[in-house]
């Protein structure tokens, strides 16, 4: 059987998407796998399918690139939002997520703004193994005198993410401690691993080693959870601009709300079939 699908990215974090709307896509781990090698496959860092809602617009389910079913990913959630609003000519559109709902809105020419909603702060919803104030969490990586990281923040944005504060972003260090930290007894569902320099206090230089999918040139909801952790610890105001290997997003805390919006780029690359 063959799929017709969309390559898409958001500031480079990039996509395969395939519209389920009329008929069922349900690929097993071993093809997500398949599809996803960059060099045997169509390569992706998540697949991602649009699917029916009862409560929404549409109902974006995502995997990674190593088969695992995730809860939400925002970039896609963007790329989403682009193509519901371009079939049926709204300015808005609502998008479910096993992460919760979103509304994608349109901000220009190939940009989309997101209302990620309220980042999810306490212990239990990141979700920790323990209790412990999430703004600085218990944990380090490197010698126990001279850690190389330590008291990151932690937030959830509908998925578990984790912040350290850091200049050191190469990429063998990002790889080294990413996939180090990704599975931590600390984090029983794994988690998304930030590292975030502050620039300034509306620039954050940010990368990211993503559950499942490994370093990306972008993470949306890493990007929200960056800048909700660093204006938790003071060291940016509410809005910042995040850079990304891919690109560039703005994301604003609004304060009366509590809600996180995020603003950035979409692409599409190419379109295909898939063999599944």
């Amino acid at each position: 059987m063959t799929r017709p699908f969309v390559k898409m990215n958001g500031a480079g974090n990039d996509f395969v998407v395939v519209n389920a709307l009329e008929q069922p896509f349900a690929p097993g781990v071993d093809e997500i796998r398949a599809l996803g090698d960059r060099a045997t496959g169509e390569g992706f860092d998540q697949l991602i399918s649009i699917e029916p809602s009862e409560t929404a617009d549409a109902f974006m389910r995502v995997w990674n690139a190593d088969g695992s079913m995730v809860e939400t990913c925002g970039n896609a959630l963007r790329c989403v939002g682009w193509l519901l609003m371009q079939a049926n000519g709204a300015d808005h559109v609502v998008i479910d997520t096993a992460g919760g709902p979103t509304t994608a809105t349109r901000a220009g020419d190939h940009r989309v703004a997101v209302d990620m909603g309220k980042p999810r702060l306490d212990w239990t919803q990141v979700p920790l193994a323990e209790e412990m104030d999430t703004r600085g969490i218990e944990l380090q990586v490197g010698p126990i005198d001279a850690p190389l990281l330590h008291t990151p923040g932690a937030v959830s944005m509908g998925n578990p993410h984790v912040v350290f504060f850091t200049d050191r972003q190469d990429d063998a260090f990002v790889t080294g401690s990413g996939s180090l930290v990704e599975h931590h007894p600390m984090f029983p569902q794994g988690v998304n691993v930030g590292f975030a320099n502050v620039l300034d206090r509306d620039h954050i230089r940010l990368r990211v080693w993503e559950r499942g999918a490994g370093l990306t040139k972008a993470c949306g909801t890493g990007a929200c959870a960056a800048l909700v952790a660093t204006a938790r610890r003071g060291l940016t105001d509410r809005k910042a601009t995040v850079v990304v290997d891919g690109g560039e997003l703005v994301i604003d805390w609004d304060a009366k709300t509590d809600h996180v919006l995020m603003t950035g780029p979409v692409e599409i690359e190419r379109t295909g079939m898939l063999s599944i």
